[in-house]
């Protein structure tokens, strides 16, 4: 997957409201996570839940985490466009972002980005590094003394860690609060100029 030079970008229209939405929601355990999904290998649509794990520096694409043994990684190879939904309950909020999705690997070719791998997986908790040494996701079920394996160094990470970047080209925010509600469309162009326009809900 060709992959352009990762370069300090301007904030877009929706990150302040989506980190005041984060901001307003952070007493909610759950806050952090959203739906993702992508089109599997037979053209259907398949969606799982993933933890947000911020932002990658610099840039407007938010990071997650994935194994390189799961179908999804497969799905995205094939087809990298995804779309992740957000809601938000505290403040009734949600948030559709519709991009491109790279994906991280081991043998990565871009410097930064294998370096933000390497990053990522230094900053997540040891319970998270700890489901990348499970046996493979997906196949048939084991015996639960498979899943009684030590803890994953916190410097390397193995070989099955990906990092999973979602860069919105277009961001639907419908606020459901107020008679009538609010909802904005965020969309950029192909020089990645943003434009903000408000729609009915």
């Amino acid at each position: 997957m060709e992959f352009k030079a990762v370069e300090e970008e301007e904030l877009t229209p929706w990150r302040s409201p989506l980190a005041r939405a984060l901001h307003r929601n952070r007493s909610l355990i759950y806050a952090p996570y959203l739906q993702l999904a992508i089109v599997n290998l037979e053209g259907k649509p398949t969606n799982r839940t993933i933890v947000f794990r911020g932002f990658l520096e610099e840039t407007n694409q938010l990071k997650f985490l994935t194994d390189s043994r799961s179908q999804k990684v497969e799905q995205i190879e094939q087809n990298p466009w995804g779309e992740a939904c957000w809601y938000f309950p505290k403040t009734r909020e949600q948030f559709r972002l519709s991009g491109r999705l790279t994906l991280v690997k081991a043998n990565h070719p871009h410097p930064q980005l294998h370096q933000a791998r390497q990053t990522t997986w230094q900053e997540i908790s040891d319970n998270a590094r700890q489901q990348f040494s499970w046996p493979h996701p997906g196949k048939s079920r084991v015996e639960a003394s498979s899943f009684e394996l030590p803890l994953p160094k916190s410097v390397t990470p193995p070989s099955n860690f990906c990092l999973l970047l979602l860069e919105p080209s277009k961001v639907d925010h419908l606020e459901l609060r107020g008679e009538p509600q609010n909802r904005l469309l965020d969309q950029s162009d192909s020089s990645k100029t943003w434009s903000t326009q408000a729609i009915n809900p």
